[in-house]
């Protein structure tokens, strides 16, 4: 019996706390729905019921999760080159399923292109027929194409099913180059086009020499120009790499200097509007120095012959 303290008359006693209740008596359906924070959470049928009272259906939090599931994957397989094997791969599964059904190249089309590069393109395009169109590699077939010489740049399109189209964008011819033996056709900056076969091209102007190809640029659109000249110029002869020549189809010779060219040009068209001294047959015509014309008159009883045209005068 506790003991009481008697004090006035009157008896003071604390009474006794009640016992907390043990874990093991609680409702197991409040701990399950009891969240870590102490509050109770509602249930899976509510939370979908909560979702669907935002306008999200169960289905579509499915979707998203996967694509969440798949952007991850991507990112953990694009070290180490894996997401370009892995869509090298699907690309080949792809293209193998729709060529059952029709997706195969039939045709080749090249747009832009003359009917001499149109053979050496289709080479480098290297398109079997038959080949799966959606196998073909769009970005390698440009590359390749754009390395043969008559090609300046050329995009490549699909159409489906069963066509390739490549359009060009070409490095017309401008001259033929002879040097060391050797003659090549080149282009209006002067890089040569290694498919270009030069008999063919016996209409474009000769120039010779070492170094004519790199100084080509300027001195030929210089002649074209001058369309009177330009007719009576056999060869373009470039001398010691400084300056050139220009053998004329009588058998004449104008010499242009290192420096001035355009200037001496425009004294030879002066001369040429007055005199009409290319149609005189003159043997040299000597512009080289600026203040001075020096002509040499061909001899009349020499017989005129066609001298060999060298890298060199």
């Amino acid at each position: 019996m506790p003991a009481v303290l008697r004090e006035g008359g009157r008896t003071n006693a604390k009474p006794r706390g009640k016992a907390p209740q043990s874990g093991a008596s609680r409702p197991a359906q409040s701990r399950a729905n009891r969240s870590p924070q102490g509050r109770s959470s509602p249930p899976v049928g509510g939370k979908l019921r909560a979702a669907q009272g935002v306008g999200v259906s169960p289905r579509l939090a499915a979707t998203v999760a996967c694509c969440v599931l798949a952007a991850g994957l991507l990112i953990t397989l694009a070290t180490g080159h894996r997401s370009e094997q892995l869509a090298g791969l699907a690309r080949e599964g792809v293209a193998s399923e729709f060529a059952g059904f029709g997706f195969r190249v039939k045709s080749v089309h090249v747009q832009g292109a003359n009917p001499m590069s149109q053979r050496d393109i289709l080479a480098a395009a290297a398109i079997a027929p038959g080949e799966p169109t959606l196998g073909v590699d769009l970005g390698l077939l440009r590359e390749r194409v754009q390395r043969v010489g008559w090609v300046k740049s050329a995009r490549v399109i699909r159409l489906l099913p069963d066509t390739i189209v490549i359009a060009v964008d070409e490095r017309p011819p401008a001259a033929v180059w002879q040097h060391a033996g050797r003659t090549r056709v080149i282009d209006g900056f002067g890089q040569p086009i290694v498919e270009a076969d030069p008999g063919l091209f016996n209409n474009l102007p000769l120039i010779v020499g070492a170094g004519a190809d790199i100084a080509a640029p300027s001195i030929l659109p210089a002649i074209a120009q001058r369309p009177r000249l330009a007719e009576r110029v056999e060869a373009l002869v470039r001398v010691d790499n400084r300056r050139w020549d220009l053998r004329l189809k009588d058998g004449g010779l104008v010499q242009l200097p290192a420096v001035g060219e355009d200037a001496a040009l425009i004294q030879l068209d002066q001369l040429d509007g007055r005199q009409r001294i290319l149609d005189l047959g003159f043997e040299r015509i000597d512009l080289r120095d600026p203040a001075l014309v020096a002509v040499r008159p061909r001899q009349a009883q020499a017989t005129h012959a066609t001298a060999p045209i060298s890298d060199g005068v």
